[in-house]
């Protein structure tokens, strides 16, 4: 890696210098702005009033994500590893869309064009990358993998046994017509979110239904108390360097090495 790829990587994937600070601070702004920009095209009255307005921006947008994309692959050892990394797909949809508008004529009227137009929202996943408390809260959803898919299955089973036993209570007469009908209606009170349009009758129903609600109360902290250990459990200090060679963006404070491929992280520093 030369000296211009070096100093370019520590600006675009690091964020321990100045330089990578205020390019990831940039980048956040141009972010903000291009997924307020989708929004705003969704209303009908700003759309047809700054429809030009709206092109322009979005034009310059995407001119600057393309660029940084191709950026990332051009300074990366190995580009085929960042493309198809989990953020290089979401950089490569973020500015698709644009472009196949450029290339379909009469995309503004074709439903599966406006589709992918919508996929520039994607943008917004790119903010975790931007982000510390991002990273924080990514490596405390990932840590609790195993414990939030054991509880993931067992609220699976729940409300299966709930909206069968519901289905045999109270019956289609009832408005609970079918096992999977009873399971909707187990999903919707064990979340409190009751949306009211099937309700059970009998006694015993309403019976069930009051455990199926306090239950749904204690269901939600779960994996809120799962996670926030993750996040208090004390860790070693990490800082922001990323792998030239792999991509890892995790590494002790004064790592010098990989610790996922054992490459030199600062091979201009050495």
């Amino acid at each position: 890696m030369n000296k211009t790829k070096q100093k370019l990587y520590e600006i675009i994937f690091e964020a321990d210098t100045p330089a990578g600070k205020l390019f990831d601070i940039a980048l956040l702004i141009v972010i903000l702005i291009s997924v307020a920009l989708v929004m705003l095209e969704s209303v009908e009255a700003i759309s047809t009033n700054h429809r030009q307005l709206l092109h322009i921006l979005e034009w310059l947008i995407t001119g600057i994500f393309t660029i940084e994309y191709l950026l990332r692959i051009a300074i990366v050892k190995k580009p085929f590893r960042y493309i198809f990394s989990f953020y290089g797909i979401i950089d490569f949809l973020s500015v698709l869309p644009t472009y196949i508008g450029l290339i379909v004529v009469g995309s503004h009227s074709l439903v599966v064009i406006r589709i992918l137009r919508l996929l520039r929202i994607f943008r917004i996943f790119k903010l975790t990358r931007y982000t510390q408390a991002g990273r924080l809260l990514a490596k405390a959803l990932w840590a609790s993998r195993a414990k939030i898919s054991v509880f993931i299955f067992f609220v699976i089973i729940l409300v299966i046994i709930i909206g069968t036993v519901m289905y045999l209570v109270e019956g289609p007469e009832h408005g609970f017509s079918s096992i999977p009908r009873g399971i909707y209606w187990a999903i919707v009170t064990l979340t409190t979110v009751g949306y009211g349009d099937i309700s059970p009758e009998t006694p015993f129903g309403q019976f069930i239904a009051s455990i199926v609600m306090i239950m749904g109360y204690a269901i939600i902290a779960v994996p809120t108390g799962i996670i926030t250990a993750e996040i208090l459990n004390p860790t070693k200090d990490e800082n922001t360097q990323v792998c030239p060679n792999c991509l890892f963006p995790t590494h002790d404070k004064y790592a010098v090495f990989c610790k996922k491929c054992g490459s030199v992280l600062n091979p201009g520093k050495e």
